[in-house]
């Protein structure tokens, strides 16, 4: 374990509250050719997983089919600490999630009406009275992740 991330560990509380608030993460999938294909999401945080909704079809689907081992990040950048006198001990307050885990694909209609559900509510609460049209669910993937390791940090 790095030296930093010895002295500046989030509770599972604090990683619970980032995973629930933060609006942009990234998940890395692996590319046939064995590089990672990384990209920003809206994601949700139900039940100690991580959502993802997107198209049915594309890069990260068809990475994730091939190879279910996937990572995801957020952060929080809370502001900058300017060192007084050495700009090369100028540092970051920020906090941070890694997390590394098994994707699978929500194949069950109700699963991912209350998933999607939980997008709209996070970022969109004015529009959840609607309904979703049955071709935008047939059209609409859901990607679910099951965390196998988590870590978070900060410094501040």
């Amino acid at each position: 374990m790095q030296g930093r991330m010895k002295q500046h560990q989030l509770t599972k509380v604090e990683i619970d509250e980032l995973l629930a608030k933060v609006e942009v993460g990234r998940i890395a999938t692996l590319k046939s050719n064995g590089f990672p294909y990384v990209v920003p999401v809206h994601f949700v945080y139900i039940d100690e997983k991580i959502y993802i909704h997107g198209l049915s079809r594309g890069e990260k689907i068809d990475n994730l089919l091939r190879d279910n081992r996937v990572g995801f990040e957020i952060d929080v950048m809370d502001g900058i600490i300017p060192h007084e006198t050495l700009v090369c001990d100028t540092n970051t307050a920020y906090r941070s999630v890694v997390l590394e885990g098994r994707a699978t694909l929500v194949s069950v209609m109700e699963e991912k009406i209350k998933v999607l559900k939980a997008v709209v509510q996070k970022y969109t609460p004015q529009l959840s009275h609607l309904e979703f049209p049955e071709k935008m669910l047939k059209a609409t993937g859901v990607i679910e992740i099951t965390p196998t390791a988590c870590t978070g940090k900060y410094y501040r």
